[in-house]
């Protein structure tokens, strides 16, 4: 399974239904629609700052994650912003693999 960040803006539409619905109520809906894809949330947390919520979660590839992402963007109450992130032995194995590059000027 991949992991991903996803870094969420609340819209003023987004934040009205927060202050409706209360944020455990939506962390329960974030987690049945990650489970909906094969995934599992790992942790959500409310912020102060640029973003207002921060949600790191396992799933199945890419494509969940974009699918999650379209879909939750496009319902208007929040905007998302997604990282894929790599564990040690991840980055530790594209360390390994040969790349042929040559610097601009080199």
């Amino acid at each position: 399974m991949s992991k991903y960040l996803f870094k969420v803006k609340l819209t003023p539409d987004g934040l009205k239904g927060l202050l409706s619905e209360g944020a455990t109520s939506r962390r329960e809906v974030v987690g049945r629609m990650v489970e909906g894809l094969g995934g599992r949330v790992e942790a959500m947390y409310w912020a102060f700052g640029d973003d207002d919520v921060y949600l790191t979660a396992e799933l199945p590839g890419n494509t969940s994650a974009a699918a999650m992402g379209m879909v939750v963007s496009a319902a208007g109450g929040v905007r998302t912003s997604t990282v894929v992130l790599l564990s040690a032995d991840e980055i530790d194995e594209a360390a390994r693999q040969e790349v042929r590059y040559r610097a601009p000027g080199a």
